[in-house]
């Protein structure tokens, strides 16, 4: 545990040690920031009968923020060490590979979830203008939250594996908004097919992220999607640790 500990501090530094780091939390601040702007005058126009949280998930700008934001957070973290020398640096030190790859996961988990938390602060202010009091619900905003995670765990392991195949962070960029955004099209696909593919459907719909975070946004929890997220992020994991072991005996 100390030597993760060791190498999430060294990760988390060059995310907050770096302009780029800030350039990424101010631009997702900016779009939810609008977002929020665009649903305070909604509001005021007509009130909601859905709580806020349920409101944010389902503009364009949510999916903007993470389809975007993730691979820029992403793509350094195997690409970066390769471009610079340090990735042989690192990998001859007596540090076990599965914990390299989990010290660079849950660094850009960590950045991703300070990435998110003005969305706190957007909620509060349309609360106090709106009289919506179920904008603050501790149990919605609690699941709201335990949807982004999920969601954003999934997404930052195809990244991190993205980063792991390659030394360009362009191209690490490139594969992981490419896998990002095919998991996020097969949402739709359920409501594309035909009423004969029921069995398909049903498939495709438990990977739906729209359906599945409408519940995290309602204060709905099911096993299900936890389970397909968590299944699917350790999945890419281990994928990432094999491409890490089988670039170590090249």
């Amino acid at each position: 545990m100390r030597v993760l500990a060791t190498l999430m501090r060294r990760e988390l530094s060059s995310y907050f040690m770096s302009l780029s780091g800030y350039v990424i939390i101010a631009a997702a601040t900016f779009l939810n920031g609008f977002s929020f702007v665009l649903m305070l005058i909604q509001l005021r126009q007509e009130p909601s009968p859905v709580p806020i949280t349920e409101m944010f998930y389902v503009t364009p700008f949510f999916w903007i923020v993470l389809l975007l934001a993730i691979p820029v957070i992403t793509m350094r973290t195997f690409a970066l060490e390769r471009s610079t020398g340090t990735y042989e640096t690192l990998m001859t030190s007596p540090v076990r590979d599965g914990t390299v790859v989990l010290a660079k996961f849950f660094s850009a988990l960590l950045f991703y979830l300070v990435m998110w938390l003005p969305m706190i602060a957007c909620v509060a202010v349309i609360q106090h203008l709106s009289n919506e009091r179920q904008g603050l619900d501790p149990a919605i905003l609690g699941t709201t939250y335990l949807g982004v995670l999920l969601v954003g765990g999934l997404f930052l392991s195809f990244g991190v594996f993205a980063s792991a195949l390659t030394k360009s962070q362009t191209v690490a960029a490139m594969v992981s908004f490419v896998l990002c955004t095919s998991m996020f099209l097969l949402s739709f696909l359920p409501a594309l097919l035909p009423d004969t593919a029921t069995r398909t459907a049903k498939l495709l719909g438990s990977v739906a992220l729209f359906d599945q975070m409408h519940d995290f946004a309602r204060g709905v929890i099911d096993t299900r999607p936890i389970v397909f997220f968590v299944s699917f992020t350790l999945f890419f994991l281990v994928l990432t640790l094999r491409v890490v072991e089988s670039r170590r005996w090249k």
